[in-house]
């Protein structure tokens, strides 16, 4: 079985009101009467008009969604790009391996996942788009995401959910070359947009000034601010592997 996702760009001008009625009403019964394991559906719908912690460049044409499709192998993947590519103006599909580094229930920022699939997840998702420095060692670079980015970050912000997606590779040739694709789940909006909540500052201006130190000083080592890319997101599971 396989990982992949697709960052699905929408045609521009498209309302974030009709996003939710078209990739959830439409969309997903149509990817779910597929031969797949599981799917989720990230969305920049109603319920995610909530400032990126990475504001983009002014204009740029960010994906409206991002969809998880698990699949038997990724040969047999057309039926996929095909309901996708019916709605959008471009889909970017990656070969992924997922490590479900944090789920809910396991932070102390969450419950246990109790809602049922089809139902949007509580809080708010933040998707980062990531590439990796140029000329940098991959064990190296792969050692300090997994072994120090991802820990530090656990104990300074409050995390309930955190996927890890590395990229094995783009689906098609000249696609952007992310190497990493992570997807962050929040307990509410507030603690994206304010500084003191997204790093565990209890109010105090100087551990929050520590934790960004903290923080930027890895993401710098982590990837290029120029190129990283930020996005807030309602998640919506709507099929959990093994159901």
């Amino acid at each position: 079985m396989e990982k992949l996702q697709y960052l699905v760009f929408l045609p521009d001008g498209t309302d974030r009101s009709e996003v939710k009625p078209l990739m959830i009403d439409q969309v997903a019964p149509e990817l779910l009467s597929l031969r797949i394991h599981g799917l989720t559906i990230d969305l920049d719908d109603d319920d995610a008009d909530v400032a990126t912690p990475v504001p983009p460049p002014e204009g740029e044409h960010l994906p409206e969604a991002v969809v998880s499709v698990w699949v038997d192998c990724y040969d047999r993947r057309q039926p996929v790009e095909t309901v996708l590519g019916s709605v959008s103006e471009r889909v970017d599909g990656y070969q992924v391996l997922e490590s479900l580094y944090t789920d809910y229930g396991m932070s102390g920022w969450s419950r246990d996942r109790d809602w049922p699939d089809g139902s949007r997840s509580p809080g708010i998702l933040t998707v980062a788009l990531l590439e990796q420095p140029p000329g940098s060692d991959t064990e190296e670079w792969l050692s300090f995401w997994h072994g120090r980015q991802s820990p530090m970050s656990e104990a300074i912000q409050p995390r309930c959910r955190y996927v890890r997606n590395l990229v094995v590779r783009a689906l098609e040739p000249g696609k952007p070359p992310w190497r990493g694709i992570v997807e962050e789940a929040w307990p509410s909006p507030e603690h994206v947009t304010d500084p003191m909540l997204f790093y565990c500052s209890g109010g105090d201006p100087e551990v929050m000034r520590t934790n960004v130190e903290t923080m930027l000083e890895h993401v710098t080592r982590l990837t290029d601010l120029a190129t990283l890319r930020s996005l807030t997101m309602s998640e919506w599971i709507m099929k959990s592997l093994g159901v």
